[in-house]
Protein backbone atom coordinates (compact mmCIF):
# COMPACT_ATOMS: atom_id res chain seq x y z
CA UNK A 1 0.00 0.00 0.00
CA UNK A 2 2.71 2.16 1.08
CA UNK A 3 3.77 1.80 -3.01
CA UNK A 4 1.06 2.25 -4.52
CA UNK A 5 0.72 5.43 -2.51
CA UNK A 6 3.79 7.02 -3.31
CA UNK A 7 2.30 6.55 -6.91
CA UNK A 8 -0.98 8.35 -6.33
CA UNK A 9 -2.27 9.77 -8.85
CA UNK A 10 0.44 9.28 -11.48
CA UNK A 11 -0.61 5.71 -13.10
CA UNK A 12 -0.90 2.19 -12.64
CA UNK A 13 1.91 -0.18 -10.85
CA UNK A 14 2.35 -3.81 -12.08
CA UNK A 15 2.66 -6.66 -9.65
CA UNK A 16 5.65 -7.48 -11.00
CA UNK A 17 7.04 -4.21 -10.28
CA UNK A 18 5.63 -3.90 -6.35
CA UNK A 19 7.22 -7.26 -6.41
CA UNK A 20 10.95 -6.19 -6.89
CA UNK A 21 10.63 -2.52 -5.16
CA UNK A 22 8.81 -4.20 -2.00
CA UNK A 23 10.47 -7.29 -1.86
CA UNK A 24 7.43 -9.37 -1.61
CA UNK A 25 6.55 -12.47 -3.50
CA UNK A 26 4.25 -12.09 -6.46
CA UNK A 27 1.84 -14.70 -5.84
CA UNK A 28 1.23 -13.21 -1.85
CA UNK A 29 1.20 -9.42 -3.64
CA UNK A 30 -1.57 -10.79 -5.89
CA UNK A 31 -3.65 -12.10 -3.54
CA UNK A 32 -2.75 -9.11 -0.77
CA UNK A 33 -4.20 -6.55 -3.96
CA UNK A 34 -7.43 -9.14 -4.78
CA UNK A 35 -8.45 -8.41 -0.63
CA UNK A 36 -7.70 -4.53 -1.26
CA UNK A 37 -9.64 -4.77 -3.97
CA UNK A 38 -12.71 -6.31 -2.71
CA UNK A 39 -12.29 -3.90 -0.15
CA UNK A 40 -12.34 -1.14 -2.50
CA UNK A 41 -9.03 0.62 -1.47
CA UNK A 42 -7.36 -0.38 -4.88
CA UNK A 43 -8.26 -0.90 -8.23
CA UNK A 44 -6.76 -2.64 -11.21
CA UNK A 45 -6.57 -2.12 -15.16
CA UNK A 46 -5.87 -4.82 -17.33
CA UNK A 47 -3.56 -4.76 -20.08
CA UNK A 48 0.34 -4.27 -21.30
CA UNK A 49 0.37 -0.86 -19.62
CA UNK A 50 -2.23 -1.58 -16.77
CA UNK A 51 -1.66 -2.18 -13.21
CA UNK A 52 -2.89 -1.16 -9.53
CA UNK A 53 -3.96 1.57 -8.24
CA UNK A 54 -5.18 3.47 -5.01
CA UNK A 55 -8.74 4.60 -4.92
CA UNK A 56 -8.28 7.04 -2.24
CA UNK A 57 -6.13 9.62 -1.16
CA UNK A 58 -3.38 8.08 0.65
CA UNK A 59 -3.99 10.64 3.67
CA UNK A 60 -7.48 8.82 3.45
CA UNK A 61 -6.32 5.27 4.16
CA UNK A 62 -5.22 4.33 7.77
CA UNK A 63 -3.81 1.93 9.64
CA UNK A 64 -7.12 0.95 10.78
CA UNK A 65 -8.93 0.48 7.31
CA UNK A 66 -5.74 -2.17 6.68
CA UNK A 67 -6.07 -3.83 9.97
CA UNK A 68 -9.60 -4.42 9.75
CA UNK A 69 -9.50 -5.85 6.49
CA UNK A 70 -6.15 -8.73 7.23
CA UNK A 71 -7.00 -8.82 11.09
CA UNK A 72 -10.66 -8.22 12.12
CA UNK A 73 -11.51 -6.07 14.97
CA UNK A 74 -9.71 -3.44 16.50
CA UNK A 75 -11.09 -4.22 19.93
CA UNK A 76 -9.92 -7.32 22.32
CA UNK A 77 -13.08 -8.47 22.86
CA UNK A 78 -16.38 -8.80 20.37
CA UNK A 79 -18.46 -7.45 22.99
CA UNK A 80 -16.18 -3.85 22.72
CA UNK A 81 -16.20 -3.67 18.65
CA UNK A 82 -17.49 -1.36 16.85
CA UNK A 83 -17.94 -3.32 13.86
CA UNK A 84 -17.31 -6.76 14.58
CA UNK A 85 -19.71 -6.57 17.75
CA UNK A 86 -20.69 -9.82 19.61
CA UNK A 87 -22.20 -10.49 23.02
CA UNK A 88 -20.19 -12.24 25.12
CA UNK A 89 -21.05 -15.52 26.10
CA UNK A 90 -19.57 -15.18 30.18
CA UNK A 91 -21.76 -11.60 30.66
CA UNK A 92 -24.67 -11.46 32.06
CA UNK A 93 -25.35 -7.81 31.56
CA UNK A 94 -23.02 -5.36 29.51
CA UNK A 95 -23.77 -2.26 31.22
CA UNK A 96 -22.42 -3.72 35.40
CA UNK A 97 -19.42 -5.90 33.54
CA UNK A 98 -16.23 -4.36 35.06
CA UNK A 99 -14.00 -4.94 32.26
CA UNK A 100 -16.12 -3.82 29.59
CA UNK A 101 -15.73 0.32 30.13
CA UNK A 102 -11.76 -0.74 30.40
CA UNK A 103 -11.59 -2.43 27.41
CA UNK A 104 -13.91 0.32 25.42
CA UNK A 105 -11.06 2.95 26.78
CA UNK A 106 -8.16 0.32 25.27
CA UNK A 107 -10.45 -0.17 21.79
CA UNK A 108 -10.71 3.70 21.50
CA UNK A 109 -7.01 4.88 21.97
CA UNK A 110 -6.06 2.04 19.95
CA UNK A 111 -8.49 2.88 16.86
CA UNK A 112 -7.59 6.78 17.55
CA UNK A 113 -3.66 6.14 17.11
CA UNK A 114 -4.48 4.14 13.87
CA UNK A 115 -6.66 5.95 12.70
CA UNK A 116 -4.14 8.83 12.77
CA UNK A 117 -1.72 6.44 10.60
CA UNK A 118 -2.43 6.79 7.49
CA UNK A 119 -0.38 5.57 4.61
CA UNK A 120 0.64 9.27 4.25
CA UNK A 121 2.63 8.96 7.76
CA UNK A 122 4.07 5.84 6.45
CA UNK A 123 5.58 7.62 3.09
CA UNK A 124 7.21 9.68 5.51
CA UNK A 125 9.21 7.55 7.39
CA UNK A 126 10.15 4.86 5.08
Amino acid sequence: MVRLAKNYNQGFLSTSVIAQDENIPKKFLEQILLELKRAKLVNSKQGTAGGYYLLKSPDDVSLADLYRIFDGPIALTPCVSLNFYEACDDCVDEASCYLRNELINVREKTRKSMMEATLTAFMQKK
